[in-house]
């Protein structure tokens, strides 16, 4: 009886031995690889070793107002909670690959018989084996959308950097209109000693005194609410740069740098197609569907479980091999998960062409916005300033000699302010224009731009259709910060004279 259960135990620590020695060697296997598996992990790897070397946040630039704005671009990129969670989302979708094309995790098995005693003890292994091909197409339909991962990445990364433009722009184009607003509070001031000594002589009435110190007090209103607009774009400064609210504001550039565009005009579109994200995100998930599809006819072929069960009571020892199939038996459902692919890949496709059609559009209204703008600025500052400026000294003599009264003087002056505001926004929408047409032809879907507040898709909101200040109201230049184009920036607040100026531009 002793050299029963001597042998019994011998047999059972032999067979779980052997199970246990079958279950590491398999623990410790590597599956293979699929098309597109090595390239995305080498990809991920090229990214890394710049935006997230040793797994971690590298150091960031030092931003001080004399840094340029591409390291406040760099440090936005490095340090923006969006962008990194889209890196991590994408390093996610290619783990995936591995975990589809991979096979499932093998089994131990354990089975007794029990009568009044243990009549049997089964100790075994088993393994399941998707049909032929089943794990290549899953593993191909996850890399196509890894590729779409990388996509969604680079466009997150461009939006970020169209941010921090963005703010950029609008805050140093706050300083100038602020400039310009105390500049003209100076020539008013100016304008009221003129009444005054006028009204000395007899020459002018109280008036014209009264006159200029309602258009101070009015225009010291204006200059206090473009300065209280200064804290709003602070804060979105502050977010574009990916810096919490509980930290210190960052600098912001003294210097001014306009964005370069050196892709010529008859190549922005040819350039937009060849690189926007969207597309290219497109375009993965309709090599995501071709997978799909051949995953779904991959669905036609059985799985088999293949187990290996070894009996240590008995002498000598049982063995019992034993294997299940599966059977593809409703062909309804095997038919619908074909056409449930293929239809999701023609969706793909019309999707990829409407995007394209949209493309097209959106780069021909900011490639008008940007001729527009640059035509209004030249007509501005070459035209319309210098004569308007010699329009106001024309009429303060003028108004010296009694020709004309104040009114006409008082409307030379704001007309001057309305051209000097609207060169301002003509500046703004130029450089933001810029900047979003530069960052297309890197990839950025133009829908970054509309979802940020831009204003500028459109045809009709371009400065030349608002040249004058009868499209910037008051209430816009107080609270600067509406999705509009013309509260893009806060606006211009003269009021619209109903008569010829000086300069003989109808407003």
């Amino acid at each position: 009886m002793n050299s029963k259960q001597t042998v019994f135990r011998l047999r059972l620590s032999a067979g779980l031995g052997g199970l246990l020695v079958a279950a590491i060697v398999l623990t410790s296997c590597r599956g293979l690889p699929v098309r597109g598996e090595k390239e995305a992990r080498q990809h991920v790897a090229d990214v890394s070793r710049t935006y997230r070397p040793t797994g971690q946040k590298p150091t960031l630039p030092t931003l001080t107002t004399n840094s340029s704005l591409a390291d406040f671009l760099t440090y936005a990129l490095l340090n923006q909670p969006k962008v990194e969670a889209a890196y991590f989302d994408w390093l996610a979708s290619v783990e995936r690959i591995t975990v589809q094309r991979s096979l499932p995790d093998p089994q131990l098995t354990f089975e007794m018989d029990i009568q009044d005693v243990v009549t049997s003890l089964m100790p075994g292994l088993m393994m399941s084996f998707p049909g032929m091909g089943k794990l290549r197409a899953a593993g191909a339909v996850a890399a196509a959308a890894s590729q779409g991962g990388y996509f969604a990445f680079k466009a997150t990364s461009l939006e970020s950097a169209y941010e921090v433009k963005r703010t950029y722009y609008r805050l140093y184009f706050l300083e100038e209109k602020i400039r310009v607003n105390r500049e003209n509070l100076g020539l008013l001031q100016e304008l009221e000693r003129l009444a005054r000594s006028q009204n000395e002589v007899d020459k002018a009435t109280l008036q014209d005194v009264l006159r200029a110190q309602i258009e101070q007090e009015r225009l010291n209103n204006e200059i206090v609410n473009l300065e209280d607009s200064r804290g709003p774009l602070l804060a979105q400064w502050q977010a574009a740069l990916g810096i919490e609210s509980n930290q210190p504001t960052p600098p912001v550039p003294a210097r001014f740098e306009s964005t370069p565009l050196d892709v010529p005009a008859d190549k922005w579109l040819e350039q937009a197609l060849a690189e926007n994200t969207r597309l290219k995100a497109m375009t993965a998930d309709v090599r995501a569907a071709e997978a799909a599809i051949r995953l779904a006819y991959k669905a036609r072929m059985p799985d088999t479980s293949l187990g290996f069960m070894a009996d240590a009571k008995m002498s000598p020892v049982l063995y019992r091999p034993w294997g299940t199939v599966s059977i593809p038996l409703w062909r309804d459902k095997l038919a619908a998960q074909v056409a449930e692919a293929q239809a999701n890949k023609r969706a793909g496709e019309a999707r990829l062409t409407a995007e394209q059609i949209n493309l097209a559009v959106d780069v021909a209204e900011r490639a008008f916005v940007y001729r527009e703008t640059t035509r209004n600025l030249q007509l501005l500052q070459q035209t319309l300033l210098p004569k308007q400026r010699q329009s106001l000294e024309a009429a303060r003599s003028a108004y010296l000699g009694g020709q004309i009264d104040f009114l006409n003087l008082t409307e030379a002056e704001q007309t001057l302010l309305r051209f000097n505001l609207d060169e301002i926004e003509a500046r703004t929408q130029r450089e933001l224009s810029l900047a979003e047409l530069s960052l297309i032809m890197q990839g950025m879907p133009p829908a970054a731009a509309g979802a940020a507040g831009m204003g500028i898709s459109s045809p009709g909101m371009g400065v030349g259709k608002k040249m004058g200040g009868s499209a910037m109201s008051a209430g816009a230049s107080s609270g600067g910060m509406g999705s509009s184009g013309a509260a893009m920036l806060p606006g211009n607040s003269a009021p619209s004279p109903k008569k010829m100026n000086q300069g003989g531009m109808n407003q």
